[in-house]
């Protein structure tokens, strides 16, 4: 391997590291939340902090003779999934 290549080796070996501490701190910094399995990638809405209306409590309890919980607006997105292995929809065992 020449010096050329080892550059270009090690090179590659540090982008997914950096790539992976982006990400990471994207996510710290911002309103959503990684959950990893071996099934599924999702990415789950939370809370703004920012938010002026619940100051990053994500809602508010209405007033009235029937009190309620209100979820705010900047939680109402959408949660985005990415599968990775099927899971299987007939399991081979009888449920009882």
């Amino acid at each position: 391997m020449t010096a050329r290549h080892l550059n270009i080796a090690l090179l590659l070996a540090a982008v997914p590291a950096a790539a992976a501490t982006v990400a990471a701190v994207a996510l710290k910094t911002s309103a959503w939340q990684l959950t990893a399995s071996r099934h599924e990638i999702r990415l789950s809405p939370r809370p703004r902090k920012n938010c002026p209306d619940c100051k990053g409590s994500g809602g508010w309890w209405s007033e009235g003779p029937y009190p309620d919980g209100e979820q705010c607006w900047c939680w109402d997105r959408p949660e985005h999934t990415l599968r990775l292995v099927p899971r299987n929809p007939w399991p081979d065992e009888p449920p009882f």
